[in-house]
């Protein structure tokens, strides 16, 4: 019962729900079949009712069979494969349930009819084909339920809270069903179809974006860093809000371009073709009518229906039988998990890892099980307390795979969960035939970094000073009303801020005072609240005067100074552990702001407002550069060669040495910046791996 406590119910939600509506249906079904077969029997012709349920019990056997080769063919492949096989079967999973809502919303009111004669025909066949016509009928049910469980169980982290929600939805079903057949509620299906329907497309549309996720990390889609949003600063994704909208739509605080245009875009158009789909058509009565002759028609039974008629036990054996010797058949032609086993390890409130006794060198995979109610971090550490193995956050009651290559030597595995003192497991002794080990990754302390923190606020400081100096520089213009060289004046002031590297909101409201936009503010540009660089680029480029741009002059000129006088606070740039982070983040907010336009005020300078950005990276490397160096000796040089590509794709934007906005670039110029943009954040995504400081409890 404790362990239950902890699962996140939101996300047994989406499960619940496919559950119990796909399991009304298939109990709809059942329910009509054998009022069927109980309405064609005759006393001297009396029709069972055991075909239908061994056609059921066939229809579960392929579910189950299915289920099985799912798991155990995904368990053996490697990280990047999983991603791509779970993203495509997460694509397939939706395009199965919303055929299976417009099946359902077209074909209710005629559904009845059709299953009524096709078990007269069967009927008149035999109990095999009786058997058979429940067993398809059925079995399309099972197979959506399975996939589409399966996508969420692994969109959620393997968290038991799905199958507790697929569990749920089926009992509450399966008593329906029950109480429907005997009469004892009235329910209105339809009603019921429909309603659920929208929810079940919200749900389809955030497992698209999942899958699209996992197509982008196993490397089959671009875009891997063009992050549309991430609030994962602002929003800790323990909070029980976040968790419940996260468990309900597939949704997280962190998102890519493509994963929102795919959410966006599928329900703009399933949602209205759903609501178009169940508006009667003019002609319903006239297709009411040829349906009910179609199906009083009886076609003659395909020669598969004639041989299965009278042999229901070869029928019910195979249907029972054969999905599940196949099931076996391929989980033993499939290779076994690379290197022998996947070690199990148990994370509870006293214990970290107590159940990892002993190891052998070579790659090895440990399943870590989260038995607490916390989030955490979990590191796998040498002898020398390198990390050789980690997860950066494993959730509450959810299972994750750690992989790791080892060497001879001993190891322990460290669990630092939030709220709780850090714990550690018992020495593990690793031996056996030593090959080739990847170097391990010493992890760094804040005291460790604050020497390179000590010389970027130092480097911030002077660029704040020439900062101050440029928009002093476009006060003098606004005064002379020289809006030309106020322009450039402008952006030269905004490209030594893009210097300063305040990304991802890393200054707060002091940095937003500077670099604030308008967007979500209630009067937009003309917003009391709306100050600072891009509030003046406005200004600037809509035709406002001094008496508008004085003053906004004036207060930009004071923020900037009370940045530069709290430089050094926690809150701007004092945290040493916020360092490695910046190097990244950087770029990453440029690809975001600059060159999707998003802080684009009418001046059209996201090519050199991302070439500034390249020197601020540039500085905070340099100032990393020792600790980089020990960890990973050739990794600066691959950065400099991508950052030298970007800065060599943004000049070729230039039109005679003037920088041209992204709309009046060719597109092949505006595509060779993004492809270097990308192949640089892909390297400097490995500078806060390198040097993560472990979380402090």
């Amino acid at each position: 019962m404790p362990y239950l406590c902890n699962v996140n119910w939101a996300e047994a939600v989406p499960n619940l729900l496919i559950c119990l509506r796909e399991g009304l249906e298939a109990g709809l079904v059942v329910t009509i079949l054998l009022a069927a077969v109980r309405k064609a029997a005759t006393a001297e012709r009396p029709v069972s009712t055991a075909p239908i349920w061994l056609g059921l019990l066939g229809a579960i056997s392929v579910a189950g069979s299915f289920a099985a080769v799912l798991t155990y063919s995904t368990s053996v492949l490697s990280s990047s494969a999983q991603q791509a096989v779970g993203g495509v079967l997460s694509i397939l999973a939706v395009i199965m349930v919303t055929a299976m809502i417009f099946w359902m919303r077209r074909t209710a009111r005629t559904l009845s009819k059709q299953l009524r004669g096709e078990v007269v025909r069967a009927a008149a066949l035999g109990a095999g084909a009786l058997a058979l016509t429940a067993f398809l009928a059925v079995g399309r049910e099972g197979l959506e339920t399975t996939l589409f469980v399966w996508t969420a169980v692994k969109a959620s982290g393997a968290t038991v809270a799905p199958l507790i929600g697929a569990a749920l939805g089926l009992i509450i079903a399966i008593a329906l069903c029950w109480l429907l057949y005997r009469q004892s509620v009235r329910f209105n299906l339809g009603v019921f179809f429909n309603r659920t329907a929208v929810l079940l497309i919200v749900i389809a549309a955030g497992v698209l974006a999942y899958g699209l996720g996992d197509l982008q990390d196993a490397g089959w889609l671009p875009g891997t860093n063009w992050i549309a949003f991430d609030i994962t600063a602002h929003a800790d994704p323990n909070s029980w809000w976040v968790a419940f909208i996260s468990g309900i739509t597939e949704l997280t605080p962190k998102m890519r371009v493509l994963q929102v245009v795919a959410w966006v875009a599928y329900l703009v158009v399933v949602i209205p073709l759903f609501v178009r789909a169940g508006r009667p058509a003019p002609a319903a009565a006239e297709t009411a009518s040829a349906t009910t002759e179609a199906v009083d028609e009886e076609p003659k039974p395909d020669w598969w229906e004639r041989f299965a008629g009278p042999r229901l036990a070869l029928v019910a054996t195979a249907l029972v039988v054969i999905p599940v010797a196949a099931a076996g058949i391929a989980i033993a032609l499939l290779p076994s998990s690379s290197s022998g086993s996947i070690q199990a390890v148990t994370i509870t409130d006293s214990s970290c890892a107590s159940d990892w006794k002993s190891g052998k060198s070579g790659t090895q995979t440990f399943a870590i099980q989260n038995k607490t109610s916390k989030a955490g971090e979990i590191n796998l550490l040498d002898a020398g307390g390198s990390i050789v193995g980690e997860i950066e956050t494993i959730g509450p009651a959810t299972t994750a795979d750690m992989t790791a290559t080892l060497g001879n030597g001993s190891y322990i595995i460290t669990c630092l969960m939030s709220g709780k003192p850090k714990a550690t497991s018992p020495t593990v002794q690793v031996s056996g035939a030593s090959g080739s080990t990847p170097p391990a990754v010493k992890p760094v302390t804040a005291d460790d970094l604050t020497p390179a923190n000590n010389a970027y606020q130092a480097y911030a400081d002077q660029v704040l000073t020439r900062l101050a100096a440029a928009v002093t520089a476009i006060g003098n213009d606004v005064r002379a009303n020289n809006i030309p060289a106020a322009q450039a004046d402008w952006l030269n002031a905004q490209m030594e801020w893009e210097r300063v590297g305040a990304s991802y909101n890393s200054f707060g409201d002091a940095g937003t005072a500077v670099d604030g936009l308008p967007n979500g503010r209630p009067d937009g540009p003309a917003d009391a609240g709306f100050t600072g660089l891009h509030r003046i680029e406005y200004g600037l480029w809509h035709d406002q005067g001094p008496d508008q741009l004085l003053p906004a002059l004036d207060r930009l000129g004071g923020d900037i100074a009370a940045i530069q006088k709290n430089l050094s606070s926690d809150d701007l740039a004092g945290d040493p552990t916020n360092l490695p982070i910046r190097a990244h983040e950087i770029l990453e907010d440029a690809l975001r702001d600059h060159l999707f336009g998003i802080d684009d005020q009418g001046s059209g300078a996201a090519y050199p407002l991302t070439d500034a950005d390249i020197d601020v990276t540039r500085a905070v490397l340099d100032e990393l550069g020792p600790l980089l160096d020990a960890r990973d000796p050739g990794l600066r040089t691959e950065l400099s060669a991508h950052l030298d590509t970007l800065h060599t794709a943004l000049l070729a934007t230039q039109d005679n040495g003037r920088w041209r906005a992204p709309a009046q670039t060719p597109d092949a110029q505006r595509q060779a910046v993004r492809a270097a943009l990308g192949a640089a954040l892909e390297d400097l995504a490995r500078v806060p791996r390198l040097l993560e400081v472990p979380i402090a409890h």
